[in-house]
């Protein structure tokens, strides 16, 4: 996993300040301290694995006295019936740190089995699939952590990260080529300029003024194959705004580098895994 730790452990830690306020009225109070059990997590679907480490983590937090053997791990393709984890250990710590551990594995493993679903559609393209800022609050990391998992990239991580001008910077600046020449006279030289077209007018305008990426914001795939054309490799191009796994393809074979895709992260259904109690069957 590359995510730092300190990080991954401050999300959990909060996710389960939310579910454990003091104690767990159910658990404690019928379970002795000493009681062990084993459980095992097993996939009620098919698609990418995201979060075993984060799971596994979970676990670590919540309490003491639990082994956590993964036998799947990130960015592996799992089936419907795969047995992905077996655990051991004190009961009251796997009651406790259950919905914690599948909230997290099953929503990243959802963005991540979605990533690759779109990354399989445009394979043979020029095209790469690529995340938004159209993140859950407090989990943006792993979010992107979980499009790289599905063979996806990573659009920027924050503000500060490029210059991007979106139609109301562009708007309240009063062009393209005024936003540009202004930025250019503060930014870093590692900084690159990003920008949101709407029209091939827009799209020349951000050519003569050099910018670095354009996107081409809920363009027809005709347009599109204009605006490559008229590009001609000057800029990089990216593909955004209401792309749906019907469209996909058409919009990769314009010939555009990049295509970003909000849903990835924002309304991504999770993948539904379960914990189950007791030893784990034995795998076909």
């Amino acid at each position: 996993m590359e995510l730092l730790q300190s990080y991954v452990d401050e999300v959990i830690l909060r996710a389960l300040h939310e579910d454990i306020t003091g104690m767990d009225v159910t658990t404690d109070f019928l379970l002795d301290p000493a009681h062990e059990s084993d459980a095992y997590l097993m996939a009620k679907d098919s698609g990418v694995l995201c979060g075993m480490e984060i799971a596994a983590r979970v676990f670590a937090l919540v309490g003491e006295g639990v082994t956590f053997n993964a036998l799947a791990k990130d960015g592996d393709r799992v089936q419907y019936g795969d047995i992905l984890a077996v655990m051991h250990g004190r009961t009251r710590t796997l009651l406790k740190g259950e919905r914690t551990a599948l909230n997290l594995l099953q929503h990243l493993s959802g963005i991540a089995t979605e990533t690759r679903r779109c990354v399989d559609i445009v394979e043979g393209t020029n095209a790469s699939i690529a995340d938004t800022r159209k993140c859950m609050v407090g989990i943006r990391a792993m979010q992107k952590y979980a499009v790289r998992c599905g063979g996806g990239r990573n659009h920027r991580f924050n503000l500060s990260d490029g210059a991007m001008l979106k139609d109301n910077h562009i708007d309240a600046c009063g062009g393209i080529l005024p936003a540009i020449t202004q930025l250019r006279q503060h930014i870093g030289h590692m900084v690159r300029i990003e920008v949101e077209v709407r029209t091939l007018e827009e799209l020349q305008e951000a050519l003569d003024a050099r910018a670095d990426i354009i996107m081409l914001d809920n363009m027809d795939c005709d347009t599109m194959r204009k605006a490559v054309a008229l590009t001609d490799g000057r800029a990089l191009l990216e593909a955004s705004g209401g792309i749906t796994h019907d469209t996909l393809r058409g919009v990769a074979e314009t010939g555009v580098d990049i295509i970003s895709i909000g849903a990835l992260t924002h309304s991504v259904k999770a993948f539904d895994i379960s914990m189950k109690w007791g030893a784990a069957p034995a795998q076909k």
